[in-house]
């Protein structure tokens, strides 16, 4: 019963840290591809726009879709490449 609560607590620890870590690709991103989104599914839905995301070996493109924002008056800032010390760092898209 230790080891199983040592791990977890090891888990919980870790689980932050994983959050945090960053998608470095020497190859910029191609550029993003034109969405036509439909109309929202309801009143008070975003549209969050889609974004190139690097798998491990090439861009792969992620479509945007509708989301409701977690409260009043948040904005959606999107995904975004930035290009950094000669490679390209995803920053990830949130709520602001």
């Amino acid at each position: 019963m230790k080891k199983i609560a040592l791990a977890a607590l090891l888990a919980f620890t870790l689980l932050p840290a994983a959050s945090f870590a960053q998608v470095y690709v020497r190859i910029g991103p191609p550029a993003p591809i034109v969405e036509h989104p439909g109309p929202p599914p309801g009143a008070g839905f975003v549209w969050v726009g889609g974004y190139h995301r690097w798998d491990g070996g090439r861009y792969v493109w992620v479509p945007g879709h509708y989301d409701h924002p977690p409260r009043p008056h948040a904005v959606w800032v999107q995904h975004h490449w930035v290009h950094r010390h000669g490679g390209w760092v995803l920053v990830e898209g949130h709520w602001r």
